[in-house]
């Protein structure tokens, strides 16, 4: 299916313009290179699924290379290998897991299906808030999420390509460098209350179909509220830790009765 991006058009095509009109004083090379770099604005805008799983195995490869993935003899690979028993594969699609040695406390997904979750996580979390974790993370690959922020970061891509190809910054290509902004922009994605709502919801449901104790989340989300308030950390970009959890805590009593 293809992805649908009707409101990103008008504003991909004025960036193409714009780096078309900067072209008018440049030679008949840097115009081809400008209306390649532009048509790869809307390319951006209707990527297929297959090309998006493309560039998002390219992206977690990139990932997989630049940072420590703890081995799978380690105590967090066993400990997340455990944890995500029945979860290999989720409504039909795939899912990819490894553990970054890391100082960060966060985890991310990719809409390949990949998940990385950092060791500080694993450290500070208990087995059952890191079930919520996973499932939330699983919630925004299953729900389009995560590819919505991937589709946004390839037109940020795109459009630095345009604007390389018009002379106004050294040119980057998808292949290399710019590989390495598109995963930082789903690390830090800014995902809407609903979204985040919809994906704690789906964790959930799929907590609560394995039988696990849904209540891990509560906790998690208590937990870094206590650590983080409203600082940078792995739901800094999410709304008020402490908001979510009284929802999750509404939702699960509710579910008692």
């Amino acid at each position: 299916m293809t992805l649908k991006a009707t409101a990103l058009i008008p504003a991909l095509l004025g960036a193409l313009t714009l780096s078309l009109a900067a072209c008018k004083t440049t030679g008949a090379g840097d115009i081809g290179s400008t209306l390649s770099a532009g048509s790869k604005l809307v390319t951006a805008a209707t990527l297929s699924d297959a090309e998006m799983t493309e560039l998002g195995n390219r992206t977690t490869a990139d990932q997989d290379r630049k940072n420590k993935v703890a081995p799978a003899n380690s105590k967090y690979a066993k400990r997340l290998a455990k944890l995500t028993t029945g979860w290999k594969t989720v409504d039909g699609t795939k899912l990819d897991y490894k553990v970054y040695i890391k100082n960060d406390v966060n985890a991310f997904a990719v809409p390949n299906g990949a998940i990385r979750v950092y060791s500080a996580l694993m450290d500070k979390f208990t087995d059952d808030e890191l079930r919520y974790v996973l499932a939330h993370e699983i919630g925004h690959v299953m729900l389009g999420h995560s590819k919505k922020a991937f589709q946004l970061a390839y037109t940020t891509a795109a459009a630095r390509d345009a604007a390389a190809a018009s002379g106004r910054s050294t040119a980057a290509t998808i292949a290399n460098s710019q590989l390495g902004d598109m995963a930082e922009a789903l690390i830090n994605a800014q995902f809407s209350q609903s979204q985040e709502n919809e994906a704690d919801d789906y964790a959930l449901k799929l907590l609560t179909q394995h039988k696990l104790n849904a209540r891990g989340s509560v906790t998690a989300l208590r937990k870094l509220e206590t650590l983080y308030g409203n600082e940078r950390s792995m739901f800094s970009s999410h709304p008020a830790p402490g908001e979510r959890a009284q929802r999750m805590e509404s939702q699960i009593a509710a579910m008692k009765k």
